[in-house]
């Protein structure tokens, strides 16, 4: 038998494109003789298509494109995700479903057993969970299907189950000798080893061939990276389709034919460069709402970094720079941003912001007289970088690129309606050390300094007061990323941090500023997720609470740092 495995990129909603573009996939197998075909998880809505599912008329349509693609499927069997609904009168309104085609029509419905409610998954807040199914027989084939999450309880090694259920073990001792797993599974650093360790596992614990269809694209933060497998009984990755672009692999159970073999980039820093293009490109495509995007450049490392991705993503005939500089700028940063944008080829203009500060001083004059300078003159500052950015945004019809990284986001280093403004946050889940390694990858892949040397030797500083530095109100970054990555990623315990090595003082300071800012990110940009823990929506973090305010009298041994700062 041979099957052929449809990576392929959907859009939320867009049924009649995805339809089209399952229609084309099937168009591919039939002719490379594909006799099984198999769609990623929801291909047909997207994924998340989140509160889209409480539409009625959203749900009527998806029913009726169903239908509509079973005439296409005659001499195949076919397995393509979609909701679908639930006829009992009890639970969830509907199932997160793997529709099974059969020679022109729905044979029948397999459904998700594991439904997860964790980080950006909310998927009990509209499913219900599956019931077990036997294995399908195809051909001579006893095929066991599963959906994303249902191979995720199958790792005896990790010594803890989220779930009572293994249906993986459930499909063998069914009787089943092939597993398909159609996956909708975002990319974040490490993710694509770590799925391939675990259909690896699968493969050789149970000895069946273990087939993975992934979803290849972005939809608003989440980025997935397709890298569809097959696995041999022995452990063996006989086909690797390609990490973020849609392709089509054909493997042949019975002779071992293979098409589409494409190993995955093997550095990590690589998969997040190709993964934030990826998800810049598809916010474009897939949203249609802007012209250009223009990018407020300080000759700082973030927006430099944002601006070469963005050429990356859209060509430098799509990207518009502004370097808006005030009384404290420096002129390299000037110069810096200046020679950058001659190097990318983009339009690059020059706006003073000293007029408008001027006037703000002026209005707020009777208020701020016999005050001394600080934060409010500061950030009046970057807002007024966020009007002319707007400005020119709504203008013609463009979308500001926000350039803050994930430090500043973390700890509020980053002004509220100043430069938190845009459309979206490229480089929102890069801390500010990771923004400096990818920077210097693209340097090295371009062969030249892409981005100026000088841009990675001056001191990161806002320039919003005179001779300021990032290291005047937060701890060196080596020592703020480790903290900030054990805390929001890892997350340890005060203590686990405090074991690491890390000052007590320090450490209760960062999560303070942490905790927080809460809502600033609430009000900010969509952020591009590539870490197990991006800021958006799968953080949930309240805002009004006092746990902050008390954590460290719970602490034994820091005493010195229980204070009521």
């Amino acid at each position: 038998m041979r099957i052929a495995i449809v990576q392929m990129n959907p859009t939320v909603g867009d049924l009649l494109e995805n339809a089209r573009r399952i229609r084309e996939g099937l168009q591919q197998a039939r002719a490379r003789g594909a006799k099984l075909v198999l769609f990623p998880e929801m291909a047909l809505v997207g994924y998340p298509p989140l509160d889209l599912l409480e539409q009625p008329d959203f749900l009527s349509a998806v029913r009726r494109t169903l239908q509509s693609l079973a005439p296409d499927t005659e001499g195949l069997v076919v397995v393509l995700g979609a909701p679908i609904p639930n006829p009992s009168s009890v639970g969830k309104r509907l199932f997160n479903a793997a529709v099974i085609f059969d020679n022109g029509r729905i044979r029948t419905f397999v459904t998700k057993q594991l439904l997860p409610t964790y980080d950006v998954f909310d998927e009990y807040r509209y499913f219900e969970p599956g019931s077990p199914s036997d294995p399908l027989q195809i051909g001579s084939w006893r095929v066991g299907v599963t959906i994303c999450e249902d191979i995720w309880n199958d790792d005896p090694q990790s010594g803890w189950w989220m779930y009572e259920r293994n249906p993986v073990a459930e499909l063998m001792a069914r009787g089943a000798n092939l597993l398909l797993n159609l996956s909708a599974s975002p990319f974040s650093r490490g993710k694509i080893a770590q799925r391939d360790a675990l259909l690896q596992g699968i493969a050789t614990r149970h000895e069946v061939p273990v087939v993975m269809v992934n979803q290849v694209g972005a939809n608003t933060e989440l980025i997935f990276d397709g890298s569809s497998r097959v696995f041999s009984p022995d452990g063996r990755c006989i086909l690797a389709l390609p990490a973020f672009k849609e392709a089509v692999g054909i493997w042949d159970l019975e002779t071992g034919y293979v098409e589409g073999h494409e190993p995955p980039p093997a550095e990590e820093t690589e998969q997040v460069r190709q993964a934030l293009r990826l998800g810049l490109r598809d916010y474009d495509r897939k949203t249609g709402a802007f012209r250009r995007v223009c990018v407020g450049m300080s000759g700082g490392i973030d927006s430099s970094l944002v601006t070469a991705l963005a050429v990356e993503a859209f060509g430098p005939e799509r990207v518009v720079g502004l370097s808006l500089p005030s009384r404290y700028s420096s002129e390299s940063s000037r110069t810096d941003a200046e020679q950058l944008a001659r190097t990318l080829g983009i339009a690059f203009y020059v706006l003073s912001i000293e007029p408008a500060f001027e006037a703000f001083e002026r209005i707020l004059e009777p208020l701020f007289s016999g005050t001394e300078s600080g934060v409010a003159e500061e950030n009046i500052q970057a807002r007024s970088r966020a009007v002319i950015l707007m400005a020119l945004a709504n203008k013609f019809g463009d979308m500001v690129l926000a350039c803050g990284n994930k430090s500043e986001i973390a700890t509020g280093y980053a002004t509220l309606y100043g430069d938190m403004v845009g459309g979206l946050a490229p480089i929102g889940d890069l801390y500010k050390t990771e923004v400096y390694e990818l920077a210097h990858h693209l340097n090295r892949d371009a062969g030249f300094p892409l981005i100026p040397e000088s841009v990675f030797l001056k001191a990161p500083s806002a320039e919003l007061r005179p001779g300021q530095k990032d290291t005047d109100t937060l701890p060196p970054y080596e020592i703020l990323d480790d903290i900030l990555r054990r805390y929001l990623e890892a997350h340890a315990s005060v203590e686990e941090i405090l074991a690491a090595g890390h000052e007590p003082e320090v450490v209760e300071y960062v999560l303070r500023l942490v905790d927080r800012n809460e809502y600033k990110r609430r009000q900010g940009p969509p952020v591009l997720r590539i870490s197990p823990k991006a800021f958006g929506y799968g953080r949930r973090f309240p805002i009004v609470q006092r746990w902050t305010a008390q954590r460290m009298r719970f602490v034994q041994g820091t005493r010195a740092c229980i204070t009521s700062k």
